[in-house]
């Protein structure tokens, strides 16, 4: 791979592009049509057309600027002009936000909203995303409130935000005399040697001490300002909010946890074995939760990795293969760890340019190649979305999973084929390290944030607090399968989602996503090369309607229990094969 940083010239060709310059000037004369539109003499079929084709038009131009901005600041937490331009463009999406708002009152005050929207061609196409602002006009602060409400929001849960990311993006380890940015101190608890893993899992302790004071106010300052605007909004909690945001159903969520909760014992067996095959006998050291397993310690260069990923999809379907290989070859990647980018890995869609930004902090394991695989698989899911209006590519976060667990799955599935005995163990004990994650340690995440949200009713958590909360929530998921006196109490400390402004609860999507993909995948395995159209419809289709809807048209019910028990089976029947295959070891 010639250069393996993102190439964002598609957007901009710097900070000093005139047309960076003029696509931010153009948002403000933007804001004012949809005023212009509701107050003027159009029948209301042609205001709602305006409307469209306005919302279409500042959804591309601020996707545009955000991709650009948001990028950079990831790929360097340091780049003042990115910085600079963000504040700017935090002040321009009050008004965004507004002129939004203005649209769901008006929707809302349609009676006869149906009847209108399938009076046009151009509406019904978006019929969801329409009736959707309508009902959510609901939910909104009061209209005299909401400006100020989200310009004090800059300075405060967003402000927080940011700070976290200054912080995080600037801490730095200490290991054996040497310096390291977290994410490659992170990466070494997938190390061979059991020194290097201890020391790194050590070194990522002590480095938390140095931020855990400001990330316990920045996380209990955002989820402060989010239990206020439930309030506002009129929902009775912040997960009841985040479900309705996420067009789904306690219900739904129910059915899944209880699934899960009765699987935990078969993760923990999982874990006991690995702990003994270690050498431990108190269950497994969270610095031993990633380490890699069998005779196989194969790693992979990106080049390696690329050749892997581009042969395996091919063979699968030859339209993802070229897809994938195009990533590399446009340098849709951004492939290592540095100092001032952001730990772990994400995939960003832009709509109007077709394209994708892939961010990994790649260090050669086959997890990595996963991750990879992964991220290509959002990507793929942005690809597909391009066959429905812009306004229906708005999925719910719980759906965003599917197409790249499912590219997982198809990965190494079909390496484990075609690999040795000594690689098929090390490749199914990944599969299981990756499961206990989006399923185990989902759960304490969720608990965590549970407890931080029912604390915070009464006052701002301290580190302390949270590091015990974090103990706790580990101790409930990961029971006798993890070491009592080796957990990570700063786990709260480095993982970005529970300090999203605008998402919360961003842990149970990832069991959710698992788990559907697991069911998409046995409908592939049962249907072959057939079911593959079927399921770029689902990828396109999930931002249409509401998740037990969509996940409906593949025949999959996702508020029955025995659906997740089903697909969690799966992963039973694997952790089955790894005690058989560990059990004379």
């Amino acid at each position: 791979m010639n250069n393996p940083t993102w190439d964002l010239s598609i957007f901009y060709n710097g900070f000093d592009d005139p047309a960076l310059r003029a696509d931010i000037d153009s948002i403000k004369p933007l804001l004012k049509k949809p005023e212009e539109i509701i107050e003027s003499d159009l029948p209301v079929v042609a205001k709602l057309e305006a409307i469209v084709d306005y919302d279409n038009e500042l959804s591309n131009t601020i996707g545009n600027i955000m991709s650009f901005v948001h990028l950079t600041i990831a790929a360097d937490n340091a780049n003042t002009e990115a910085l600079r331009i963000q504040d700017e463009l935090g002040l321009q999406m009050v008004e965004v936000k507004l002129a939004s708002s203005r649209i769901a009152r008006y929707l809302s005050t349609i009676e006869n909203l149906d009847e209108v929207i399938a009076s046009s061609e151009k509406l019904s196409a978006v019929a969801f995303a329409l009736k959707e602002d309508a009902e959510n006009a609901q939910h909104m602060v009061p209209a005299h409130m909401e400006k100020e409400l989200l310009r004090m929001s800059l300075n405060g849960a967003d402000a927080w935000s940011k700070l976290k990311d200054r912080l995080m993006g600037t801490l730095t380890c200490e290991m054996n005399g040497k310096s390291y940015p977290l994410p490659a101190i992170r990466g070494m608890a997938y190390d061979p040697d059991p020194a290097v893993r201890k020391a790194a899992y050590e070194a990522e302790l002590e480095s938390y001490k140095k931020v855990e004071t400001s990330m316990a106010y920045c996380l209990g300052c955002i989820k402060g300002e989010t239990m206020t605007l439930c309030e506002l909004k009129g929902y009775s909690d912040p997960l009841t909010m985040t479900l309705a945001q996420n067009r789904m159903d306690h219900e739904t969520l129910d059915a899944m946890w209880t699934a899960i909760r009765e699987a935990l014992p078969d993760f923990r067996r999982y874990m006991r074995r690995k702990a003994e095959l270690l050498g431990h006998k108190n269950g497994l050291p969270f610095y031993d939760l990633f380490a890699p397993m069998g005779e196989s310690s194969k790693t992979y260069t990106i080049d390696e990795a690329r050749e892997l990923l581009v042969k395996t999809f091919t063979a699968i379907n030859p339209e993802m293969g070229a897809f994938i290989d195009n990533a590399f070859e446009q340098r849709w990647i951004d492939v290592y760890p540095r100092e001032g980018k952001s730990g772990g890995a994400f995939c960003s869609g832009n709509y109007q340019k077709n394209v994708s930004r892939i961010l990994t902090n790649f260090m050669g394991s086959f997890s990595d190649v996963c991750t990879l695989a992964h991220e290509l698989g959002h990507g793929w899911h942005n690809r597909c979305m391009q066959r429905k209006p812009q306004m229906l590519t708005h999925y719910p976060m719980p759906l965003a999973e599917t197409a790249s667990i499912f590219n997982e799955e198809l990965l190494t599935h079909e390496v484990r084929k075609h690999a040795d005995e000594a690689t098929k163990l090390t490749l199914l004990e990944s599969v299981l390290q990756d499961a206990t994650q989006t399923i185990v340690d989902i759960y304490s995440r969720f608990l965590f944030e549970s407890a931080v949200f029912e604390a915070r009713k009464t006052h701002i958590p301290s580190a302390q607090e949270c590091n015990q909360m974090m103990l706790d929530a580990q101790m409930q998921a990961y029971g006798d399968g993890m070491d009592p006196d080796v957990r990570n109490s700063g786990m709260w400390v480095c993982k970005g989602h529970y300090y999203y402004t605008g998402r919360h609860f961003y842990n149970f999507p990832y069991a959710f996503g698992h788990l559907f993909a697991l069911g998409v995948y046995n409908k592939y395995q049962e249907e072959g090369a057939a079911f593959l159209p079927k399921y770029d419809e689902l990828l396109a289709s999930c931002g249409s309607d509401t998740i037990p809807n969509v996940t409906m048209t593949v025949g999959i019910d996702v508020r029955s229990v025995d659906y997740w028990r089903g697909a969690l089976k799966v992963l039973r029947d694997e952790v089955e094969e790894f005690l058989r295959l560990t059990e004379t070891k």
